[in-house]
């Protein structure tokens, strides 16, 4: 049966919508419905966020042609991929070991999407995760987008840039984006993957090492929330929907709850800080490019 964590109650509870979070209970499961076995198979990306060696959480995307994510039992998701060598993930998900996976599958297109989070090994050239928590997730503030893949040979090399901070060009980047993913974990080591979404500019750049974003109304079990009132640890994947480049960001996070801060900021209930500590970017990363957004019509204005 389903339960919050107490990092994820005591946030529900300060937030006043205890009530909200229960009815919300009914959405997490522990198996996969065949329906959702379905709309896995169709899709060419997984979003998977785990922590390194040092304890620092990352977020990669995993691609294949549809039909690489497979559902063999209802307790059991294989990914068919691993991250490519560059990405930061490559060694943790490359071992045989058992690691904390916390995924997300989204279909831009029609803004479906679902998390399962679990206990993954690799398994060949392949991953083989044992379900813990399967989530059907808000719809909110995702935006519309189509793919396609990119022509053999024609993105190049994969080139990597890694540091401590954000440079100009990675900050823009970061101005840019209507769409990013977080990983957070409990404090027992159980991870998560989600997404925010917004108009561009809802992610500021206060300074190469820290990144300010609003959180929005959404379905109010505060899972990424109440991970982080454990464990501050959290990671973060800004995709170039153009270029497939991945900007991967590992640090800490904090909730905002100072009402004369959020009211500064449009739509926000909240607000996350993020401190950047590990930046890795790897270009080409994806082989998948996507159409123009069509916005979501939840997005608050951009103050």
């Amino acid at each position: 049966m389903a339960t919050y964590h107490s990092g994820e109650l005591a946030v529900q509870q300060r937030a006043g919508l205890t009530t909200q979070a229960e009815f919300s209970l009914g959405g997490i499961h522990e198996t996969v419905p065949p329906l959702a076995r379905e709309f896995l198979a169709e899709q060419p990306m997984i979003v998977v966020g785990a922590a390194d060696p040092a304890d620092r959480l990352w977020v990669t995307q995993l691609t294949g042609e549809p039909g690489f994510l497979r559902v063999p039992d209802s307790r059991t998701l294989v990914i068919d991929a691993l991250p490519v060598p560059e990405d930061p993930l490559a060694d943790v998900l490359g071992t045989a070991h058992s690691v904390r996976l916390g995924t997300i599958a989204i279909e831009p297109a029609t803004r479906r999407r679902m998390r399962i989070n679990g206990r993954a090994h690799r398994d060949g050239g392949k991953l083989r995760v044992g379900l813990d928590q399967v989530i059907a997730n808000c719809p909110k503030y995702f935006q519309k987008r189509d793919h396609r893949r990119a022509a053999a040979g024609a993105a190049g090399p994969r080139t990597v840039t890694t540091g401590s901070a954000l440079d100009a060009a990675q900050q823009e980047a970061v101005r840019r984006a209507d769409t990013f993913f977080i990983a957070t974990a409990s404090d027992d080591g159980d991870t998560d993957a989600s997404h925010r979404g917004g108009n561009p500019g809802f992610v500021q750049v206060l300074s190469p090492t820290l990144l300010r974003w609003p959180d929005y109304t959404g379905n109010a079990m505060f899972l990424t929330l109440g991970n982080l009132l454990l464990n501050p640890a959290a990671g973060i994947l800004v995709p170039d929907w153009q270029t497939g480049t991945a900007l991967h960001l590992s640090g800490t996070a904090r909730t905002v709850w100072d009402a004369e801060e959020i009211a500064r900021t449009p739509g926000a209930q909240r607000l996350v800080e993020f401190f950047v500590e590990a930046v890795h970017e790897v270009s080409s990363a994806s082989p998948l490019r996507w159409s123009e957004p069509g916005y979501s019509r939840f997005n608050p204005p951009v103050g």
